[in-house]
């Protein structure tokens, strides 16, 4: 529980994240008002504002906190509320096919992307770093591997800057690979899931294209997720054990145990029919709140500084990534 003293340090940043939020609202309303479709998704818009406002404007010590607790932790009470929508049914359906691909891609990925910035020159931790953070999810893979490996305070810095912008790329751009190569809205749903750094992001990427497609990258990106605990442990025994440092709450999320548990819920009817509308409503707005606030963590000017061989690493391994999910999502799709 947040104490007072907590409440009211949040308050600004999440007040702002939400004024980005209602800007992104108007404007995609202005849209439909003039053209009569959305032609840039209020998600988008969001997190572009934000960026824009944290590179060009900055960001207020004082507005730190709420920003950091809209991106995050209200970001995991929508992926929570998400679950409450999907019956396990739906993980059922794809079966044990679905579950060995998404290993495998993840297995390809850190072999590559580890190759890759080798090749480039970086060095073995921060190689380590990128690989993780390209394959699993992210900053949360970087920041678990990082004291496994004890990996300088530069590299983690250097990897985190990457993701980030990287990850809003892939965000922007996924979409148009849907009506390019002609994806079902179930192998959209895989590609975003297998290729997308994080949880939040693969709603963000999902949602202009359907709930189909967002339920299915859900499911696909926490099996990847899952995958953190069993590579860091890999890379911990390659360091002598110090996995060991690592909490159970860091490689299994809280959130991720709350997707499933509604997930369950809704499986068995404890969650009612009538709810589910609800639910996605719920957290999509809550969604589009915290992709405000993931724009305005960005400084694009700070992921410029972070070097060219490590952005020239993440670009190439997260090209390789979302070769191989489209593949996976095409192998699976006409099976």
């Amino acid at each position: 529980m947040l104490s007072r003293r907590e409440i009211l340090g949040v308050l600004p940043g999440l007040g702002l994240a939400i004024g980005v939020t209602a800007l992104a609202v108007g404007v995609e309303r202005l849209e439909l008002w003039l053209v009569g479709q959305r032609y840039v998704d209020g998600l988008v818009i969001a997190i572009l504002a934000g960026t824009v406002i944290h590179t060009f404007i900055g960001l207020n010590t004082r507005f730190v906190a709420g920003v950091q607790f809209a991106a995050r932790t209200i970001l995991e009470v929508a992926v929570v509320l998400l679950g409450g929508t999907i019956s396990a049914a739906a993980l059922a359906q794809s079966g044990f096919q679905l579950v060995a691909a998404v290993a495998a891609v993840v297995v390809l990925a850190l072999t590559a992307s580890y190759l890759v910035a080798r090749w480039l020159g970086l060095d073995e931790r921060l190689a380590t770093l990128v690989a993780c953070g390209n394959s699993i999810c992210g900053n949360s893979a970087i920041m678990a591997t990082a004291p496994v490996i004890d990996a300088p305070a530069e590299d983690v810095a250097a990897s985190i800057a990457f993701t980030a912008a990287l990850g809003i790329v892939v965000v922007l751009l996924l979409p148009l690979v849907f009506g390019v190569l002609g994806l079902t809205e179930w192998q959209y749903g895989v590609v975003a899931g297998l290729s997308v750094y994080a949880v939040p992001q693969v709603l963000a990427a999902t949602g202009p294209v359907g709930v189909l497609s967002t339920q299915v990258g859900t499911l696909v990106k926490l099996m990847r997720v899952l995958m953190l605990g069993p590579v860091v442990l890999f890379v911990g025994l390659r360091q002598g054990g110090k996995s060991a440092r690592l909490r159970f709450s860091v490689l299994v999320p809280w959130f991720i145990i709350g997707f499933l548990l509604a997930m369950l819920a809704r499986s068995f009817e404890l969650l009612p029919e009538v709810t589910i509308g609800p639910l996605q409503q719920a957290s999509s707005l809550l969604t589009l709140v915290s992709m405000a606030a993931l724009g305005l963590s960005v400084d694009l000017r700070s992921v410029l500084g972070s070097g060219g061989r490590v952005l020239a690493a993440g670009s190439l391994s997260i090209l390789v990534l979302v070769l191989l999910a489209i593949a996976t999502a095409f192998t699976l799709g006409a099976s």
